[in-house]
């Protein structure tokens, strides 16, 4: 594509050289420019692209999007701009001739909720025969295609690469992650969401590397809603106004304390021989009942938010319920086997307080024994661990301690941290330091009603030793555990 054309929504001021060029792609990583590609300095935590220009030029940059004074050849284009990131959204859009415009875009915030909402959504679409995208912490979904990402949500040109990559294959719709991260880094800037849909909101993600503080954090979240032509709200959560400010858009609500559109009226919690879930009749918006495959009342929360936006894109209701019984989210409450005697649930919790909402849910579920597999991660702090232990240690009737990414540390002494809590709280536990040795420890030695509970790992498919990770899929154990009950 001419340089011109792709510079034609952006402020700029060209240093040097032509406009005149002819771009054979972009880039943002001095290490995969190729020749007559257009190099874009980005600024990041660790990392300053400016300090790359010359491997750029090496590697045969034909010209330069920069927002410092720089001194380079003068038969070199330079192109200042004020962000660079900025730039890169706008030119990534332009580059892929904004394929945005031709689908049907829902953008996802919020503190919890967004991984497992976005899945349900996208498999409520795809059951109406509706041809959806995911994009999240998950990767990049559509069709049969995963293509893994590093981020909740990628870095600009990632994201319109899948959407034109999507449009071309006949996706129609894309439910994606929208992370307060990626409005702070101007990833999705320049996007117009048909939907913008809010989970929920705590104090979170506030510290180095992310946000210097909480309104700055509401600010990011602000974004997608001064970008969405429509927006649907839980009206449960925090901080509603902050985060909607001077939002003038069309706002539908749903909630299980506050009044609101779309409300919860009953909710059952269903621990059956063959079945684990949530069963919740709403009112309302709708009058109707749900049933899903997924423990806690955060679930029906997000049950709810998938049901709102798809009523919005006139979905047919029993296909609704159907997709909802039966959707799996990799690693967030995932039953991962179900025998009369026990059952197995996998969850990717690992912060403090979604640990503590995690045991508490389960707990809820009065099964007979809640047995918990858990670790701490390496070169983390060590009042981290304590909490771990005191948290998951008093809310389970049997621990087993093991490894969860060790890093540079020795599992035993991490598990000796955790001890600490657990031993605060008088919990029960054993330490088996090998994860697949713990998994089916548990299993084989389960006693009737046992709630088996993985905790940590999730959808990650590595064991982090030493700056070296290992392939280990939670998954792959308890397949082995199968073949041999």
């Amino acid at each position: 594509m001419n340089l011109e054309q792709l510079l034609k929504n952006i402020d700029y001021q060209l240093v040097k050289g032509s406009l005149n060029l002819k771009i054979n792609d972009l880039k943002y990583d001095s290490r995969k420019v190729t020749k007559n590609d257009l190099y874009i300095a980005l600024t990041g935590f660790n990392n300053d692209g400016h300090d790359y220009l010359k491997n750029a030029l090496e590697n045969g940059a034909i010209a330069l999007v920069v927002s410092k004074d720089i001194d380079l050849p003068d038969d070199i284009t330079i192109i200042k701009v004020p962000d660079t990131r900025l730039a890169l959204a706008y030119l990534s859009a332009a580059y892929f001739n904004y394929p945005n415009k031709d689908l049907t875009v829902i953008g996802v915030t919020g503190t919890t909720g967004k991984t497992t909402t976005t899945h349900m959504i996208r498999d409520i679409l795809q059951s109406s025969n509706i041809k959806c995208g995911l994009i999240g912490s998950i990767g990049i979904k559509y069709n049969d295609q995963v293509i893994h990402t590093n981020n909740t949500t990628p870095e600009s040109y990632e994201v319109h690469k899948a959407f034109r990559q999507m449009l071309d294959a006949g996706i129609t719709h894309v439910v994606m992650e929208a992370s307060s991260q990626a409005f702070k880094l101007n990833r999705l800037a320049g996007i117009t969401f048909d939907l913008g849909v809010l989970t929920n909101l705590t104090s979170d993600h506030i510290g180095p590397g992310e946000h210097a503080s909480q309104e700055e954090y509401l600010s990011c979240k602000n974004k997608l809603f001064l970008n969405s032509k429509e927006i649907i709200i839980n009206n449960d959560s925090l901080y509603l106004e902050e985060v909607l400010k001077n939002v003038h858009a069309k706002k539908s609500t749903y909630a299980l304390n506050n009044p609101a559109d779309l409300q919860v009226s009953n909710i059952k919690l269903l621990n059956e021989e063959n079945f684990l879930g949530t069963e919740f009749t709403t009112k309302g918006l709708i009058n109707d009942t749900f049933k899903i495959s997924m423990p806690g009342k955060f679930n029906v929360y997000n049950a709810l938010c998938a049901i709102m936006v798809c009523e919005k894109l006139k979905v047919d209701r029993q296909k609704e319920k159907e997709a909802l019984l039966t959707t799996k989210v990799r690693g967030r409450m995932e039953i991962a086997l179900i025998t009369p005697k026990f059952k197995v649930l996998i969850d990717y919790a690992h912060t403090e307080d979604g640990m503590k909402e995690l045991v508490q849910t389960l707990r809820e579920y009065k099964p007979k024994r809640l047995v918990s597999i858990f670790g701490g991660g390496g070169n983390r702090p060590k009042e981290r661990r304590y909490n771990l232990g005191e948290i998951i240690g008093g809310a389970s009737d049997l621990c087993i301690i093991t490894m969860d990414n060790p890093r540079f540390e020795q599992i035993s002494a991490i598990n000796k941290d955790i001890q600490v809590g657990l031993n605060k709280v008088n919990a029960k536990f054993i330490e088996i330091e090998d994860r697949a040795e713990a998994i089916k420890y548990a299993c084989y030695n389960a006693k009737e009603g046992d709630l088996i509970l993985l905790v940590g790992k999730g959808h990650e498919e590595y064991q982090e030793i030493k700056g070296t990770k290992y392939y280990f899929n939670e998954l792959d154990i308890i397949n082995e555990i199968k073949k041999n009950l």
